[in-house]
């Protein structure tokens, strides 16, 4: 009977009737509205199964099962202690104290205990300052910590223990969760149709069952979405730029007969510091076209409200119709633009790609004896024993090179250069082992071996300048110079060596490069005249080694340009910088005599001496900026140098020449972005592939430019122009 008794009682604690009057069976217990069942703690009308016992205001989870017929016998504890600890006050009584913000509660007086529901309250109704904090922070976006969409934040825990958080109120948002996806869609290169497989689905599920899944038609409105968003963002940074802008242009073709132009703008911003930001991507009929190409430039800079501040614009074109394009394309824009000194630095050609044209043109004059060394390393490499035996033969010889025999990748110029260069120290082991094993007869011949030696001499100079580049963070059109000009000296001198096989392989290099010498010669001098350790001692120095006695002819073409762009400024309006308010504008503007010398000293006897200098000073025209600039002795050539700084720091002092400078330092002299290898930049066109093709038009520009302006728009947080800052090794 007892044992009746006692079955009885245990049926009635696990059996109970809510007060809704259902009945919860097993394992499963019900407070006001709500069932926990499973691994979830769940409030309001939110169902929770399995292991977890909500009980008062406790949560309870069972650390031993004791298997029983229907009925299972658990041990409880309340997880409350994970955010309190025991304390022992006077007169044997305990408290308890909140780990976060250190109030302390009643908890036992001896032999009587207070229980834990009100220490449960303190963590789960947002009386912890601590944690209101930390859920207020929880709900915004921008807060930098890892979203938390899932109604009841529970944290799993090793032997099926949680932890309680405290966000079991923590609401779930569709809309934002949609937004997210799109971003992750954006920044992957995701399918739009990966919404529809049946995988992601059960994903998504697993970790958030509220969440409805879209179909592609949503999902290509919220791309577009973050697409609007992120471009107003961008509106309203352009708007506090300084100066001009100049473009970039990438010519982009499909598997169909239309073709896309990228435009994307490079400027300097008012903290000096150069940005690249795709501006769009744009379907066009003929992409070649130049006149199709000046519409999709025009109709950028309308949308970009920028019609005004179009500097230069940087493309890559064959040399042969380089001239006509140009033309072409200079003179439409010029009709709807106000170019700078009359468009002669309007169209720039990207170095990167002149000089991966020039690479190629080395690696296909000697593309059979290349083929021939190709097979001889893969002829070495494909046995261990033949390894050995080269590695032999080479100690034999005592061919000193540390080089290691590779193969290249053939869409990267610079590898084939490197292979070259190390199957070049090995010539004469490759001709032994010719004579050495009957399996091998690839070995070049010595006067192979002489273009090689020839095609890796002039290659060096190539791959020393795109490593010259590539070495700067931010490369600024100044450092285009130096590389430039030694290039086409070395050409030049290349022409007349007495080695045919050299002077042959030169003649053709320098043809190439002559002609980007010649359309860019300009733009690259007046960039580095802007370098306050070069100026114009620089282009003196190198055109007098390039054009010996005709240098100063070029030097004053040089010389006439900065001064012409120079008054270009001068005549437009100049909006006074931040430090120049705070300094007055009158003291740096033109000033009256009095304020050129200070104002008149009172009660010394020296007015007279006042009206003397007044004299001087009216009488001995004053230099301008560029003058005052040029005549200053140069600034010390330091490894460390940033000319962004020097500029940001000397703004107050040549204000209408810093903005010249600003805008010059700004011209994107490549096509190829920082961070990015110049070797595996090709020339001519791009490929959009053929899932791309496929999409509009307007979700194929709102998918690439997104996902340009999204790898920055962490950094928005404060001044429309904050927005724009990043660590652009970019």
């Amino acid at each position: 009977m007892a044992e009746e008794t006692a079955n009885d009682t245990q049926v009635a604690q696990d059996n109970e009737i809510t007060p809704d009057g259902e009945a919860v069976q097993g394992d499963e217990m019900v407070q006001g509205e709500e069932l926990a069942q499973g691994d979830e703690l769940v409030q309001g009308e939110e169902l929770a199964q399995g292991d977890d016992l909500v009980q008062g205001n406790e949560l309870v989870v069972a650390e031993e099962t004791t298997p029983r017929t229907g009925i299972r016998r658990r041990r409880k504890k309340s997880l409350v202690w994970e955010h309190f600890t025991i304390e022992e006050v006077a007169g044997g009584a305990t408290r308890a104290c909140c780990n976060l913000c250190k109030q302390t509660f009643a908890y036992s007086s001896g032999s009587k205990i207070a229980g834990t529901s009100h220490l449960k309250r303190h963590i789960t109704l947002g009386s912890c300052p601590k944690i209101k904090t930390q859920e207020q922070r929880l709900a915004l976006p921008s807060a930098g910590g890892t979203d938390n969409d899932g109604e009841g934040t529970v944290e799993r825990r090793t032997k099926r223990r949680y932890r309680y958080t405290g966000y079991a109120n923590a609401a779930f948002d569709q809309d934002r969760s949609c937004s997210y996806l799109a971003k992750m869609i954006i920044q992957h290169d995701y399918p739009l149709h990966i919404v529809q497989q049946p995988a992601f689905a059960t994903f998504i599920e697993s970790l958030q069952p509220r969440f409805r899944i879209v179909d592609v038609d949503t999902m290509e409105g919220e791309v577009y979405a973050v697409y609007q968003k992120e471009k107003e963002n961008l509106l309203q940074a352009f708007s506090t730029m300084p100066g001009r802008i100049s473009l970039t242009i990438g010519l982009w073709t499909t598997s169909q007969t239309l073709g896309y132009v990228s435009l994307a703008g490079q400027f300097i911003d008012s903290e000096w510091k150069v940005h690249r930001r795709m501006l769009s991507f744009m379907m066009v009929s003929s992409p070649h076209s130049e006149n199709a190409l000046s519409e999709a430039i025009s109709m950028c800079l309308s949308d970009w409200n920028m019609k005004d501040r179009l500097f230069t614009i940087t493309l890559d074109n064959e040399c042969s119709s380089h001239d006509i394009y140009s033309a072409n394309l200079r003179d439409h824009l010029s009709n709807k633009n106000n170019l700078m000194l009359k468009g002669q630095l309007f169209v720039v050609r990207c170095y990167a790609h002149i000089l991966n044209a020039a690479a190629l043109d080395v690696i296909a004059s000697i593309h059979g004896v290349i083929y021939s060394i190709r097979e001889s390393i893969k002829f070495i490499k494909a046995s261990s024993a033949r390894e050995e035996k080269f590695a032999e033969i080479a100690l034999q010889l005592e061919i000193p090179s540390t080089k290691t025999l590779c193969l290249d990748v053939t869409t990267q110029w610079n590898t084939t250069y490197l292979m070259l260069l190390a199957a070049l120290d090995y010539k004469q082991a490759f001709t032994t082992l010719e004579t050495c094993d009957d399996n091998y007869n690839e070995a070049p011949s010595a006067e192979d071996w002489k273009k090689v030696e020839a095609a890796c001499t002039y290659l060096k100079l190539l791959y020393d300048s795109a490593h010259s580049i590539m070495a700067a963070a931010n490369p600024t059109s100044n450092l285009f110079f130096h590389e430039a000009w030694k290039l086409q000296l070395e050409l030049t001198n290349g022409t007349g060596h007495e080695d045919p096989v050299f002077s042959s392989m030169a003649k053709d290099m320098h043809e190439r490069f002559d002609k980007y010498w010649k359309d860019c010669s300009l733009v690259l001098a007046i960039a580095v005249v802007m370098d306050p350790r070069f100026k114009m001692k620089l282009v003196e120095f190198s055109y007098s080694k390039i054009y010996g006695a005709e240098a100063a002819k070029y030097v004053k073409v040089v010389d006439d340009a900065v001064h012409e762009l120079y008054k270009e400024y001068v005549a437009q309006p100049l909006p006074l910088t931040p430090a120049y308010v705070e300094q007055g504008g009158a003291n740096n503007g033109p000033a009256s005599a009095n304020n050129r010398q200070g104002a008149p000293s009172t009660g010394d006897g020296l007015l007279d001496f006042d009206m003397y200098l007044s004299e001087i000073q009216s009488s001995q025209p004053s230099k301008s900026e560029l003058e005052q600039y040029l005549d200053e002795s140069l600034t010390p050539r330091i490894q460390e140098f940033d000319i962004l700084n020097w500029w940001k720091l000397n703004t107050v002092k040549f204000p209408t020449l810093s903005k010249m400078a600003r805008d010059i330092l700004a011209i994107p002299m490549s096509l190829v972005s920082s961070g990015n290898s110049i070797f595996t930049a090709g020339t001519g066109s791009h490929m959009l592939d053929d899932y791309r093709s496929s999409l509009r038009p307007e979700i194929v520009e709102a998918l690439v430019c997104a996902k340009d302006w999204l790898q920055y728009s962490s950094a928005t947080t404060e001044a429309p122009s904050s927005t724009l800052v990043k660590a652009e090794g970019s």
